[in-house]
This record gives C-alpha cells, sequence and structure tokens, in this order.
C-alpha cells in the first residue's frame, strides 16, 4: 500500500497570523484591533473607579479643620428691662378762661404757637374798667379828705373836754365820726385794688410756659367771667408725663414704692429706633385695678424741644433696681433648630459642640443668655454654617461684639443626626 504524503508541517503563531493577514479582509483587521483596545480601557477604567471609591472613606474619616471666628463669651452685671407701651400727657394742662366780662378785642398768637408765662394771650376791652379804677380812685380822696376833717374835728374837742366847754356826748361823736372816716378810706382803697385787678384781668396773660391750641373765640365776641366757654387751652411743653400700666408682678416686684428703689426708664416714640430719652418715675397710683390687674405708672422726662406732644403713643422701657450677673453674646453665634436656638461651643481640643441655649433680652446689642453657657466658654461667631457638631475647627480669635436680630440659621438635617 503506498503511503499518503506526509501532511505539510503546522505552522506556527506568527505564520498563522500571517496567514490570518493575508486571508482576512483588511476590515476585519480593524474590527479585531479595534475590540483589542476596547478591552484595555475597561479594564483601567476598573482601576480608577476602585481606586476612587477607596479614597471616599479616608477623606471622609478625617474632614479638614474649618477656619472660624470665635469669641469668649462677656460675663458681667446687667439691668433686667421691661418693655410696655403707654401714651404721653402733659404735666400741666391750662384752660385759659376770661375772670371779667366783656368784649373781646385782640388775639395776640397764633394756633399752636409756644409762649412763655405772661405773655398776653388776649385783650378784652379795657374802658368799662379804666372808668371803674377812675371811680374809685375819686371815692378814695373824698375818703382820705374825710378822715382829715374828722381828725382835726376830734383834736378841737379833745382841747374843749378839757375846759368841760363840751359835752362829753358830743366829743364821742366826734371820735365815732373820725373812725368812720378812716375806715371809709380802708374800703375805698379796697375798692380801688379791685378796680385796678379788674383791669389788669382785659389783658389776659399765660400762667405757665407752654404750647397752645386754637383760639375758640374770636374778635368781637362777649366773653364772660361766669360759666362761659374757654378761650383755648395751654400745655406745659418742658417736661412731660408718659402713662402707662404694669403689671402686678412687676409691681411687687420693683415698681413698689415702699421699696424706695430708683428705677431707670427710657422711652421712645414710634418712629424711634431703641428708647432715647431717659427720665424717671414721677408717681404710682394708689390702687390696682382689678377689672385689668395692673396699675397706673407715670414717668416723667425732660423735653427741651418740645418733641414730645401730649397724646403720642410712646414706648416705655423700664429697669429693675438691683443689677444682676449674666453672660452675654453676639445675636450672630445663635443658630436655630426649629424651636430651638444654639450655639457652637469650641472645647480645649479645637472641636465644635452642639450647645442648646435659653436666651433673654437685648443688652446694648447682645443677647443675654438666661441658661446653657457659662463664664469663660469659647463659642462660633461667624462660620456657623461651615461647622457641624464634632468637626474640627481652626480657632481664629475675635471680639465678641453687638449685631442685628438673631439670625435665622437653619440647622441641616445631617447635623441633627449627628448630635
Amino acid at each position: 500500500m503506498q503511503s499518503s504524503p506526509n501532511p505539510a508541517p503546522l505552522k506556527n503563531s506568527e505564520d498563522m497570523m500571517n496567514t490570518t493577514d493575508t486571508s482576512l479582509p483588511r476590515m476585519n483587521r480593524r474590527v479585531v484591533l479595534a475590540a483589542a483596545l476596547s478591552g484595555l480601557l475597561l479594564t483601567g477604567g476598573g482601576i480608577a473607579a476602585y481606586s476612587a471609591r477607596a479614597a471616599v472613606p479616608a477623606a471622609a474619616a478625617a474632614p479638614q479643620a474649618a477656619q472660624v471666628d470665635t469669641a469668649e463669651v462677656i460675663h458681667r452685671p446687667i439691668t433686667d428691662w421691661q418693655d410696655f407701651s403707654g401714651r404721653l400727657e402733659a404735666v400741666d394742662r391750662v384752660e385759659i378762661r376770661p375772670q371779667v366780662s366783656g368784649i373781646l378785642t385782640q388775639v395776640h398768637f397764633q394756633d399752636g404757637s409756644t409762649v412763655s408765662k405772661g405773655q398776653v394771650l388776649f385783650t378784652i376791652d379795657p374802658r368799662p374798667f379804666a372808668a371803674e379804677v377812675a371811680r374809685a380812685e375819686a371815692q378814695l380822696a373824698a375818703a382820705e379828705a374825710r378822715v382829715a376833717y374828722t381828725a382835726s374835728d376830734l383834736a378841737r374837742a379833745e382841747r374843749l373836754i378839757a375846759d368841760n366847754a363840751v359835752s362829753r356826748h358830743d366829743f364821742e361823736e366826734k371820735q365815732n365820726a373820725a373812725r368812720d372816716a378812716a375806715a371809709s378810706v380802708q374800703a375805698a382803697r379796697a375798692a380801688l385794688r379791685l378796680a385796678r385787678l379788674n383791669l389788669e384781668y382785659t389783658a389776659i396773660k399765660a400762667p405757665i410756659d407752654g404750647r397752645l391750641s386754637r383760639a375758640e373765640v374770636t374778635v368781637g365776641n362777649l366773653v364772660s367771667a361766669n360759666g362761659g366757654p374757654a378761650l383755648t387751652t395751654l400745655m406745659s411743653s418742658k417736661r412731660i408725663y408718659a402713662a402707662f400700666d404694669v403689671d402686678e408682678q412687676t409691681f411687687l416686684k420693683s415698681v413698689n414704692p415702699a421699696q424706695g428703689a430708683r428705677l431707670p426708664v427710657h422711652l421712645g416714640l414710634a418712629d424711634q429706633d431703641g428708647h432715647p430719652v431717659e427720665g424717671r418715675i414721677h408717681s404710682v397710683d394708689n390702687r390696682l385695678d382689678t377689672t385689668s390687674g395692673t396699675i397706673r405708672v407715670r414717668a416723667v422726662f425732660d423735653n427741651p424741644g418740645g418733641q414730645l406732644i401730649p397724646g403720642l403713643y410712646a414706648r416705655i422701657r423700664l429697669g429693675s433696681g438691683t443689677p444682676r450677673e449674666a453672660v452675654l453674646i453676639d445675636d450672630r453665634a445663635v443658630g436655630t433648630d426649629q424651636d430651638k436656638r444654639f450655639v457652637l461651643v469650641v472645647d480645649g481640643d479645637n472641636k465644635a459642640a452642639y450647645r442648646e441655649v435659653r436666651l433673654g433680652n437685648l443688652q446694648d446689642g447682645l443677647r443675654v443668655v438666661e441658661n446653657g453657657l457659662k463664664p469663660g466658654e469659647r463659642i462660633v461667631v461667624n462660620g456657623l454654617q461651615r461647622v457641624r457638631p464634632g468637626d474640627p475647627v481652626m480657632p481664629h480669635a475675635v471680639a465678641m461684639e453687638g449685631s442685628a436680630p438673631i439670625a435665622a440659621v437653619a440647622t441641616p438635617h445631617a447635623m441633627k443626626t449627628r448630635i
């Protein structure tokens, strides 16, 4: 049997590739190369993604310290203040009325003007009263002449009675006539003073310094001294009252006059910021109103510029008599957590700690902390949004300063979960 010819020897891989290269079309070679390149890219991307995922826990485990402004809380004596509302009242209020009846001839002021004590406001026709003065002067002259005559007659009778040249009865009559003449002089002088006084009353003058209302009666009208209408009203302006009602607890705690404390009180108008006008308590009513449970208090304030006018709404701030120690902070350091207020306290390791606080009133631009902080503690005053409880911080020491009202810094939900 004739053996078959030896099969051709197998080609190596290079030869096969060359064979493939010669046998496959040019387009198939490009597909193979693209598939190989894509495999390499996918392998590299997976390695990079794995490296990135591995780096995230490492970064979260070691957060970087945020730079924040910190300040030590202020500890000092303060005076507690309470706010009330009230109305301004004139210290003196005068209704200008005539003291004599007559025809009004002049009005000497403009409505609403400021006048001084003794300044003439109205004039009543003085002629009838001037005539009365002249008549009274004539009566006084007649009475004085009678006094002179009776005195001379009595002196002559005294010489005659010594010689028994006149009877005792005639002598006593001359004595009575002299006494009657002297009394008539006194009456005439009184009548003259009254006539002159009535003449002065025809010039109606301001009894106090103050601001006038409008003239209620015009020139030409007959004014009466017997129950007629007021000509105008005059209110003092150098000082003014602020009347307000305080509750029973405040009265017992500080306002009661029996305690003898001098309480600071300040006033502000509706268009003013704060309470710039300083005064003092003038009086406290003698009874508590059982209906409202309050007692009326009057404070008095200087009013040199006349800016304070009776009837204006007044904001009153009343201080307690005894100062107390308190902790104060800047409002910028306070955050809000729903209905709570909190600060971030920086401990000795420079880490931020959540601390809930109970706040009080403002004192010279700083907020009183009633509970939650102690003297000497440091808190974050700027950068509250960049820090969460437990985070390390890089503190930058600054002074505690007053600021605007509390900033509504909402606490993220993540902060609450970490507390």
